[in-house]
């Protein structure tokens, strides 16, 4: 009796096993998918580098903390879940002389206190602005929104390179060289369209520029000037740079994003490329003429879907160290699933959906960014000190 009972435990024991093994391995439903993204995205530090701002916007009467019809503003941060902006003081390219300077600081100067005064004066318990990668962590811990300052087009720095150091005390963390436009640092990317250069690439000013940023500890930003400057700059800069937003130009033939030879040496130098959620850059079905007469009206609008396909390519080419993620949002970005701040969420749920696993989760939406910004001051640091 007991042989037979030792028999039968025998047999039950390896099919009540694989009975288990088969309740473990249940495919998750959709609704235990959502809140599995909804709980990583909750506990990971969401970061976009690139939102564009408009001062009137910024006052007592109009500001962010109000659902005002912008993309990004406080209650749509606080709705998606988006930890951090990087608020940008962009301008516009002008004149290369002494009234097109002067202009273009006061521009600068306008937008630098305009973030201030929202994170110093007009909403101070809810967001803040941070000058590294200890204070994102710890206003996002203390729950409030996350400021940070990010500058498009060195233009307004004049003949003077001093300024930068202005820029950075003001709380500049990364400058980009150019914008749409040559000037007396860089080539820009326009010069795709008619095939004229000024430089070459770099000037010598915009040499001296980029040393000057790597000893002060400003994060070089590659997404607007020249695949020639990008090249330059990836040679000459001590600490790795990055590409604000940008995306694959082996996806989408566009002169903003980057080819594959400029991510790889992206990725040689160290830095990360933040993908950028913009319709023309994600999806070539945007740019693509669906009638004879070059009609684009009735092209499909790019989707979130677009967005992380871009993704998934940069991973693959450089690996998941060097990718990061923007949206441009207030200067053109935005698409189908993450078209303001308040759909943020959408993003780490269409990650998990392709299978990132928390950490890389983690990387892609604060991590490589911030890991870049902490090399960025350690080399500054050992430029001063040989100094």
């Amino acid at each position: 009796m007991k042989t037979t009972a030792r028999i039968f435990s025998l047999i039950a024991l390896p099919l009540f096993l694989i009975a288990c093994s088969e309740s473990e391995q249940q495919p998750e439903t959709e609704e235990e998918l959502i809140a599995r993204a909804q709980d990583i995205h909750d506990r990971v530090i969401t970061l976009d580098t690139h939102a564009d701002i408009n001062t009137s916007n910024f006052t007592r009467e109009v500001n962010y903390t109000q659902d005002i019809d912008t993309q990004v503003n406080l209650p749509k941060m606080f709705a998606g879940g988006l930890d951090v902006a990087f608020f940008i003081v962009y301008t516009g390219q002008g004149e290369i002389n002494p009234d097109g300077y002067r202009d273009a600081m006061a521009n600068a100067m306008d937008k630098f206190s305009a973030i201030h005064r929202l994170a110093d004066e007009i909403a101070p318990d809810q967001i803040e602005v941070a000058y590294n990668s200890d204070d994102v962590r710890r206003i996002a811990a203390e729950g409030k929104k996350v400021a940070m300052i990010g500058i498009e087009n060195a233009y307004p720095v004049g003949p003077d390179l001093s300024n930068i150091e202005k820029f950075y005390d003001l709380g500049g963390r990364y400058m980009s060289l150019a914008h749409n436009g040559h000037n007396q640092f860089s080539d820009s990317n326009t010069g795709e369209r008619d095939g004229i250069y000024w430089h070459g690439g770099l000037s010598e000013m915009g040499r001296f520029a980029i040393r000057e940023m790597n000893r002060l500890g400003m994060m070089v930003d590659i997404s607007h000037p020249s695949k020639d400057s990008i090249m330059q700059t990836l040679e000459l800069s001590r600490a790795p740079v990055i590409a604000s937003h940008s995306s694959a130009r082996a996806l989408t033939d566009h002169s903003r994003n980057l080819d594959d030879e400029m991510l790889l040496a992206l990725k040689d130098n160290g830095g990360v490329v933040q993908t950028v959620a913009f319709g023309t850059y994600v999806s070539e079905l945007r740019r693509a003429p669906w009638a004879a007469g070059g009609d684009f009206a009735d092209a499909p609008p790019a989707t979130i879907s677009d967005f992380v396909d871009h993704i998934d390519y940069l991973v693959d080419l450089i690996g998941i160290d060097h990718v990061g993620v923007s949206s441009d949002f207030d200067g053109g970005g935005g698409l189908t699933g993450w078209n303001d701040a308040s759909e943020t969420f959408n993003v780490t749920l269409e990650l998990v959906r392709r299978g990132y696993t928390e950490a890389e989760i983690e990387q892609l939406w604060s991590g490589n960014l911030l890991r870049v910004l902490d090399e960025v001051e350690a080399i500054a640091a050992q430029i001063q000190s040989e100094a």
